[in-house]
């Protein structure tokens, strides 16, 4: 059941343990949920059910290598985990096998998975890219694809990896993708990762807050969005509004 949760409590030394899984850490995102609280992870992991995903044992390792991927780029928090979970909330609205719902969840977890082959220089660097810098930077999605291409249990998460760079009217990355020829998958994820892109704090801006994004998100639908996909948005909107705002009302409580 989806618990209804309130402002999170500013990081302190005496903050109590998570309610679900015990953990005790000031540097992770603890949230009153009830009379308990729960921590980042927790709330991530009961959005995951709302799929009605069976367990895998895999998934724990697939989520821990994600976990690697977004500290190498210093990401916010478990944004990896994020924008799978939520991913999810739209992808249940047209597809109901499990394998499939796997297959968008591991997909949408490892998205940058080729960013392994993108020098820190580049990768980290503060500043505006270069057009040769720009150009390392624009095959992360086929060297991604590569890695996982050859899992035939995995071929609907490497189109993912392969197609989230792409836009609704063609003007994306690596293939240039126009509309259907982009996997429905890639067009949902699409509109989470950018939803989370500008509702979490970044190191070159401050995190806006959830009507700024939605009106963005609206404004590009049929240009960098499916506008499909900005329907199931829509449909989510109470859920994706509520985890950005504990982020946005942490930052202005901090």
């Amino acid at each position: 059941m989806d618990t209804k949760l309130s402002a999170p409590l500013a990081p302190a030394a005496d903050v109590p343990a998570c309610s679900g899984c015990g953990a005790v850490a000031t540097d992770r995102q603890y949230l009153r949920a009830g009379a308990g609280h729960t921590c980042e992870h927790c709330f991530l992991s009961a959005r995951k059910l709302l799929a009605n995903m069976d367990n895998d044992p895999y998934e724990p390792l697939v989520e821990s290598l994600a976990e690697a991927l977004d500290l190498r780029e210093r990401e916010t928090g478990l944004h990896s985990k994020r924008v799978a979970a939520h991913t999810l909330l739209l992808a249940r609205h047209f597809y109901h096998q499990n394998s499939d719902l796997r297959e968008i969840y591991w997909g949408s977890l490892l998205h940058d998975i080729g960013k392994i082959g993108v020098p820190d220089a580049v990768l980290l660097k503060p500043g505006k890219l270069t057009s040769e810098e720009w150009s390392v930077m624009r095959q992360h999605p086929r060297n991604g694809h590569s890695i996982l291409q050859h899992l035939p249990y995995l071929s609907m998460a490497a189109d993912i990896v392969l197609c989230h760079e792409e836009r609704y009217d063609g003007s994306g990355y690596p293939a240039g993708l126009k509309a259907n020829e982009i996997p429905l998958p890639a067009r949902l994820f699409a509109v989470i990762d950018t939803l989370d892109a500008m509702t979490f704090d970044r190191p070159y801006r401050r995190a806006l807050p959830f009507a700024a994004a939605k009106a963005e998100i609206l404004r590009m639908a049929g240009t960098q969005f499916d506008p499909m996909a900005v329907a199931s948005f829509l449909q989510e909107e109470e859920k994706l509004r509520e985890m950005t705002a504990l982020e946005f009302v942490k930052r202005n409580n901090a």
